[in-house]
């Protein structure tokens, strides 16, 4: 029986617990793992890890307060037939519908392999390969295909469907909130909680935008010119831009798919009531829209431009 390392936190000085978190964590093997024990959730650690090292680690709550909370953390093996749920999906947009059919998370969730992902999903890994393999017979729309496109064209792609759409609904979506918490919040409470968190989801979502729009996307069109030889100019942007902003922006998509789950668990799946007007229906519909629409997003920048991006900083650099 293999043991597994007990790190408690709480015993150590504040200022040491997370960087003898991350010495644990750098000296595991792949495939090996230790348990954090801590007297508060210590999720924090999650992103600045995330942002830090990568996916390349498992995040496993074994208990969640209200004392005590305690954490596997893993990081991950190089399995022989252990491709990614965010990989196959950049290959295919067609198996990525059967990932979104399934329930499983292939855009901040697309770190994990198919046999993770599918044990997750409570899923056999069977099942899934059929559904997979189904889902290759299915037409594949080439404007769909955007693991082929270049890197300029798909940053200016994002900025002009996903972007645009967020930008021209934040304020329909805020007011939705405000209005439906107004008139049905008494009788169902959970409205309330998500007035007061959608506000402030679309405020962080507008300043994530902006800082893909005026650092991430125009470094990377500048390496593709480049890449391409159709610039003199000496390059704007510091050495490993890209990647310094590529990881930082993932980090903040981890963020925005937890409130999402969030939005999804206070709206009970966007499951209305009997009592529910046209503006409480519409309220749930665009919930549910802005949804697929991010979700979409960050699966395409972070399996396919952020990935990309960060190889062609190495090659010209």
């Amino acid at each position: 029986m293999v043991t597994v390392e007990m790190l408690d936190v709480t015993r150590i000085e504040p200022k040491l617990k997370h960087p003898t978190i991350f010495k644990h964590f750098d000296e595991l093997d792949a495939g090996e793992s230790f348990i954090i024990d801590n007297d508060h959730d210590p999720k924090p650690l999650y992103y600045q890890l995330l942002g830090e090292r990568g996916n390349i680690f498992t995040w496993e709550y074994l208990e969640q307060g209200p004392r005590r909370w305690q954490v596997k953390i893993a990081k991950r093996g190089n399995h022989s037939n252990g491709e990614t749920v965010g990989a196959i999906a950049a290959k295919d947009m067609r198996k990525a519908e059967v990932f979104k059919a399934k329930g499983i998370d292939y855009s901040c969730g697309g770190d994990k392999t198919l046999i993770e992902a599918g044990e997750e999903a409570g899923i056999s890994a069977e099942e899934l390969t059929a559904a997979l393999k189904e889902a290759e017979n299915k037409p594949l729309s080439a404007s769909q295909d955007f693991n082929k496109w270049q890197l300029d064209f798909l940053s200016d792609y994002i900025s002009h469907t996903h972007h645009r759409y967020v930008k021209d609904n934040v304020e329909v979506i805020k007011g939705l909130t405000e209005k439906v918490a107004q008139r049905h919040g008494l009788d169902h409470p959970e409205l309330n909680r998500l007035a007061q968190s959608v506000p402030s989801f679309l405020q962080n979502l507008l300043a994530h935008i902006s800082k893909e729009e005026k650092v991430a996307f125009p470094a990377i069109r500048q390496a593709v010119a480049k890449k391409n030889g159709t610039t003199g100019q000496p390059p704007a942007t510091e050495p490993g831009m890209i990647r310094r902003s590529s990881l930082l922006l993932q980090k903040e998509h981890a963020i925005m798919s937890e409130d999402l789950a969030y939005i999804r668990r206070l709206t009970a799946n966007y499951e209305l009531p009997e009592d529910a007007c046209n503006s409480y229906t519409y309220l749930y519909q665009k919930l549910e829209e802005m949804e697929n629409d991010l979700k979409q997003c960050m699966h395409v920048e972070n399996n396919i431009l952020f990935p990309k991006a960060i190889a062609l900083e190495k090659e010209i650099a």
